[in-house]
C-alpha cells in the first residue's frame, strides 16, 4: 500500500478515535464520574458537561457537526416543526420551547413564531449557560423572547400557558423516571387544542442501522434506548389519555417527529 495512503488512513483513524473519546468524556463518561460524588442526586445530575459548560457548548455547537450527528436529517426535522407551527393559531398567544438545543432550531422556531404573530416565545432550560447561548442566536428577535431557567420535569409555568410546545431531542437525555414527567408537564402547559411538537430518536427499520444506533446509544446515550420500547413517547402520550397523536419517521426510521394535539 502506498505509504501516503497508509499515513492518511492512520490520520483519519486517529481523528475518529480522538473525537469519540472527546464526546465520551464530555457525555456518559462524565456522568459516571459524577455518580461517584455528592452531586449525584441533584436536579442537574443527568446533564452532560457538553450541555452545561460554556466552552464546550461553543466548541461543539457548530451546525455541520450537529447535522452530521443527526445523519444530516437535522434540516428536515426542523423544517417539519416549522411547517407544523405555521398551522397553529399563535396570534397573540405563547409558544413554549422546552429545553434549548444545539444548531439553528431555536432561531428558526422563534422566527416562525414571531412571523405568525405570537405574543411571546418562552424558551426554558434547566441550565443557565444554555439560555445565554440561545439568546446569542436570536438577534433582534430577542425582544419577543423570554429566557427562563426551569426544569422540564417540574415546570413553574401555569396551566395552559402555551398554544404550542416544541421539545427537540430532550427525552433521550432524561432518566427514565423523568421522561413521562416531562411529557405530563408538556401537556399541562398546553391550552386545549394546543400542539406538542416533539423530535426524537427512533428505532431504525434497517438492521444494520439498528445495530449501529444501538452501539452509539450504549456508548454515548444509554438513556435513549428506552425510547425504542418501554418509553416510546407516542405510547406514553397515548397511555396518559387526552392526546391525539401522529408520528412521522425519517431516514429509515432513525428519527421521529410526533405531533400531539391536546384535547
Amino acid at each position: 500500500m502506498n505509504i501516503w495512503l497508509m499515513g492518511g488512513l492512520w490520520v483519519v483513524f486517529f481523528l475518529l478515535v480522538s473525537t469519540a473519546l472527546f464526546f465520551f468524556a464530555a457525555t456518559r463518561g462524565a456522568l459516571v464520574l459524577r455518580g461517584l460524588t455528592a452531586d449525584a442526586a441533584c436536579d442537574k445530575s443527568h446533564v452532560y458537561p457538553i450541555y452545561s459548560n460554556m466552552r464546550l457548548i461553543k466548541l461543539v455547537d457548530f451546525q455541520p457537526v450537529i447535522s452530521a450527528i443527526l445523519l444530516f436529517q437535522y434540516h428536515h426535522l426542523v423544517a417539519r416543526i416549522v411547517r407544523e407551527l405555521r398551522s397553529v393559531d399563535l396570534k397573540n398567544r405563547n409558544l413554549l420551547i422546552t429545553s434549548c438545543a444545539f444548531g439553528n432550531v431555536i432561531p428558526r422556531v422563534v422566527q416562525a413564531a414571531v412571523q405568525a404573530g405570537a405574543g411571546r416565545v418562552l424558551v426554558t432550560d434547566i441550565i443557565d449557560n444554555e439560555l445565554v447561548h440561545a439568546r446569542s442566536k436570536v438577534g433582534d428577535l430577542s425582544a419577543k423572547v423570554e429566557f427562563i431557567e426551569d426544569n422540564a420535569t417540574a415546570m413553574r409555568q401555569p396551566d395552559g400557558v402555551a398554544a404550542a410546545n416544541v421539545m427537540f431531542f430532550l427525552l433521550h437525555e432524561l432518566p427514565h423516571r423523568l421522561k413521562r414527567q416531562a411529557l405530563s408537564e408538556a401537556g399541562r402547559m398546553l391550552a386545549p387544542g394546543g400542539k406538542l411538537l416533539l423530535a426524537e430518536f427512533h428505532r431504525p427499520d434497517v438492521r444494520v442501522l439498528r445495530a449501529m444506533s444501538w452501539l452509539y446509544f450504549k456508548v454515548f446515550e444509554p438513556l435513549g434506548l428506552a425510547l425504542w420500547n418501554t418509553h416510546d413517547p407516542l405510547d406514553c402520550l397515548e397511555s396518559m389519555g387526552g392526546w391525539t397523536c401522529q408520528r412521522t419517521t425519517y431516514f429509515f426510521g432513525n428519527f421521529q417527529i410526533i405531533v400531539a394535539t391536546r384535547q
